[in-house]
């Protein structure tokens, strides 16, 4: 079992274990409304930030799998972050399979760093878990993460109204 996240490269990221360092940009980017209109809708408070950094790296040791930090190669500088978790959402399609999860400071949109940053994730899944299949849900609307999904062979396999609102459940299969 996994208890701290392995160090993956890609061509222009790193994928690396949350740092203490990491704090401040991690709360400024979850403190941007755009960042939180499709994830939780709200902006977060320094406090429910903090919170939220501690539980993605604290994922590791309990679950053998969880959330990276998404670092800029050339700088090491946060620019996202996503993985796997398991979070105990109470939507049964989310039971006994990992959920895909990704978010990026808005600055850093549209240049193709979720779809790179999360073949990697996924790919390393598919080498290191006896999952069968990896599962997300999507806010509906937000097309971005929608074509992200689709490109990372995510489908939908229906909807979940059990956060307060509707979202829709996708599901990708061990190799995509």
């Amino acid at each position: 079992m996994f208890t701290a996240p392995p160090t993956i490269e890609t061509d222009r990221l790193r994928l690396r274990p949350t740092r203490l360092a990491d704090k401040d940009v991690h709360i400024a980017m979850w403190a941007d409304a755009r960042v939180t209109r499709f994830i939780g809708g709200e902006p977060r408070t320094p406090d429910v930030s903090w919170g939220k950094f501690l539980s993605s790296a604290g994922l590791w040791p309990v679950m053998g799998f969880g959330y990276w930090v998404f670092a800029d190669k050339a700088s090491d500088a946060l620019i996202g972050m996503g993985g796997l978790s398991y979070f105990c959402r109470g939507i049964p399609e989310l039971e006994d399979c990992p959920e895909a999860g990704w978010a990026f400071d808005a600055d850093h949109w549209g240049a193709g760093y979720a779809t790179e940053a999360m073949r990697a994730a996924l790919g390393w899944a598919d080498a290191n878990l006896d999952a069968t299949e990896v599962r997300c849900i999507i806010d509906h609307g937000n097309a971005a993460s929608e074509r992200v999904s689709e490109k990372l062979g995510f489908r939908r396999i229906g909807d979940s109204d059990a956060l307060g609102h509707v979202v829709a459940i996708y599901s990708r299969p061990k190799g995509g």
